[in-house]
């Protein structure tokens, strides 16, 4: 018998990140690249996410490359996909990863009672249209070799409202914070959406699967901390690494015969 443990070898395989600057999509890139792949980081920041990608390639021998990438234009997404097969070959791993708060973060935050038209449809062109098109543009050269899996990051807010209690006197980088309405309908429009394509591109050997990370820390304030870990059985914030692990068995060769299913890196919150 093998071992189990090349089960999750990821050598000779391209990976793409889009949100490759993110807090979790730079941790997604490290821990894909420590197991071997070929790390592929799209973002809409060029100068940032070429610095990312060098940053990335030095512990890993030049496996990472940056990319700028618009998610809502198909049009650049399709040339970004070729320049990415041409510089690290065929893409078999997809991780959709990138979201927005738009560039008014006022207006992200604005009470349902005010909030615009506008704000709704430019999160919405990111975070569920956006995750089409990358979905789109990758699955179908996916489909066509007959192999790969793409992992599709929602949020706890996605399956559950948020309490609205613990916003009282929380921040986030020194500003008053709450979970608009569109973000909440936005990541349960992904979940959907990876449930939709993991039956349509199944017969293909292509997975698809949720990541739905709980809270994790990036800034808030010890009163948000406090509040929101009340609320979770392991009683604490998520750290930005521990979303690692799931994405790292969902893209891997462990996860064969996985797909359509959501996995939940909440410390629990969803099960209360």
């Amino acid at each position: 018998m093998t071992g189990f443990k090349n089960l999750f070898d990821l050598s000779g395989r391209t990976a793409v990140i889009t949100g490759g600057c993110g807090i979790l999509g730079r941790r997604f890139a490290e821990g894909l690249a420590e197991f071997g792949a070929k790390v592929a980081l799209l973002d809409l920041d060029g100068p940032a996410v070429q610095t990312a990608a060098s940053e990335l390639s030095a512990p890993f021998a030049g496996q990472a490359k940056g990319y700028a990438c618009d998610i809502t234009q198909p049009d650049a997404i399709r040339r970004v996909a070729g320049a990415v097969e041409a510089d690290l070959g065929p893409v078999s791993i997809l991780l959709n990863n990138a979201a927005s708060k738009t560039r008014d973060i006022d207006a992200f935050f604005a009470p349902i009672a005010t909030f615009s038209l506008e704000t709704w449809r430019e999160i919405m062109a990111v975070n569920l249209d956006g995750m089409f098109n990358v979905a789109q543009v990758f699955g179908t050269l996916m489909a066509e070799r007959g192999y790969g899996s793409i992992v599709q990051t929602a949020s706890i807010y996605g399956l559950m409202a948020p309490d609205q209690r613990i916003y009282e006197g929380s921040e986030y980088l020194g500003r008053a914070i709450n979970t608009p309405a569109v973000y909440t309908a936005s990541k349960a429009g992904v979940i959907g959406l990876t449930k939709h394509l993991a039956t349509y591109w199944g017969a293909q050997g292509v997975r698809v699967n949720t990541l739905t990370p709980g809270g994790v820390e990036s800034g808030q304030n010890d009163t948000f901390k406090q509040r929101y870990g009340a609320r979770v059985p392991l009683g604490r914030m998520a750290r930005a690494d521990e979303m690692v692990g799931a994405v790292l068995f969902l893209v891997s060769d462990a996860a064969s015969y996985v797909t359509g299913q959501n996995i939940a890196v909440d410390g629990g919150l969803s099960a209360w």
